[in-house]
């Protein structure tokens, strides 16, 4: 509970000194789980970037990732990866942010840099590597900071351990109640993170983290979202990766052809949705998600040979990292209705595969990157 505490204490310090009315860095919202904070560089522009508080701080640094295209951005938060010690803490790693984010925009640091501070009584965090076991603990020198870490632990023993208790628990299940997931998916969640913890042990981590970090973001944001618990699209993980999406565009508009082939083909097959796959590389958010169409086959939809999508969004001429995953899934099923998009009932099996569609999707960057894209007739929708 004391590392707890001492997080809380940070975090406190972290937001009076960079309130959201700071010219230079806002803290736009905090909690024991996640930080979120502006960088507003000297051309005004703003850069959101968010903080991960796993389950191994303070052993390992928060995990940071940035909406901003600016690959200063993406420079700065890749030092704070490499920290060790009391630089893992929330409130060293905002100074160093701070700093580098100055540095690299050539912007003046702010003085809240320096002065930067909790009370004395939690100024100097307990090494990380005593704290384990969630208390200070173990052997180790004696020093005059460590005589007063039982006065802390005492007062707290009474009173404030069992508050911190009632609160984490109920801010646990105040969070749950928010996100309103159900049990399949808050398992789902939990299960990856599990995956993540053992991998991490074996060192055997797959992808990278600032991916990994995104992709549960989006995926606990879908599970949130109306469209999702509506049936609109639904989402399954393949073999458990994060990196490997099978999305099901359950319904697109009424009104249109390929609506009423999604009947037929429901009264044919029994199942009428359209299957997309969603791969995701380590450099995720920053370069698009390869997505191909593997069932059924069309034409029309602005769909290639094998599957692929001519869609500039999903290039990486057209990407940008600040779209969500829900909103290109959206996007697509608006687009395939747009290009007239019908279900070829008689195409042969084998129409679409992998390779095909990223032969095709490669030849297509290869023209746009030459001529460029163009606005279709307004005739065409």
């Amino acid at each position: 509970m004391a590392c707890l505490n001492i997080l809380k204490q940070e975090i406190k310090a972290i937001e009076a000194g960079f309130p959201k009315t700071h010219d230079r860095l806002q803290i736009v919202s905090a909690s024991v789980d996640e930080l979120t904070c502006k960088f507003i560089d000297m051309n005004d522009r703003k850069h959101i970037i968010h903080a991960n508080i796993t389950e191994t701080y303070p052993q390992s640094p928060p995990v940071w990732f940035s909406e901003s295209d600016d690959s200063r951005v993406s420079e700065a938060v890749a030092v704070l990866a490499n920290t060790s010690g009391i630089d893992n803490h929330i409130l060293y790693q905002v100074k160093m942010l701070v700093k580098e984010l100055c540095r690299l925009f050539s912007a003046p640091v702010p003085p809240e840099v320096e002065t930067l501070k909790v009370s004395p009584s939690t100024s100097r965090p307990p090494d990380p590597a005593l704290m384990r076991g969630g208390g200070v603990g173990g052997t180790g020198d004696q020093d005059s900071d460590s005589e007063a870490e039982p006065e802390l632990e005492d007062e707290e023993e009474e009173d404030e351990i069992p508050l911190e208790m009632e609160e984490v628990e109920a801010a646990s299940k105040k969070a749950r109640q928010d996100e309103d997931l159900n049990t399949e998916h808050l398992q789902v969640l939990e299960r990856l993170k599990a995956n993540q913890r053992r991998d991490y042990l074996k060192g055997t981590v797959s992808g990278s983290v600032q991916a990994t970090d995104r992709l549960m973001k989006e995926l606990r944001d879908i599970y949130k979202s109306p469209n999702f618990k509506n049936g609109a699209y639904q989402v399954e993980l393949v073999n458990d990766s994060l990196y490997e999406w099978n999305v099901k565009i359950q319904r697109v508009d009424p009104d249109s052809p390929l609506a009423t082939d999604l009947n037929q083909l429901r009264e044919r097959e029994g199942k009428g949705h359209i299957l997309l796959s969603f791969m995701f590389k380590d450099s995720f958010p920053f370069d698009p998600p390869f997505v191909r169409m593997v069932h059924p086959v069309l034409a029309g939809g602005y769909v290639l040979d094998g599957g692929a999508l001519c869609m500039e969004l999903m290039t990486p001429q057209g990407w940008s990292s600040a779209y969500t995953i829900e909103a290109v899934i959206m996007q697509i099923s608006a687009t395939l209705v747009k290009g007239k998009a019908r279900i070829k009932f008689d195409a042969p099996k084998g129409t679409y595969s992998l390779a095909r569609a990223q032969q095709s999707f490669k030849s297509l960057v290869q023209i746009h990157e030459k001529n460029g894209w163009f606005t279709p007739p307004q005739s065409d929708g």
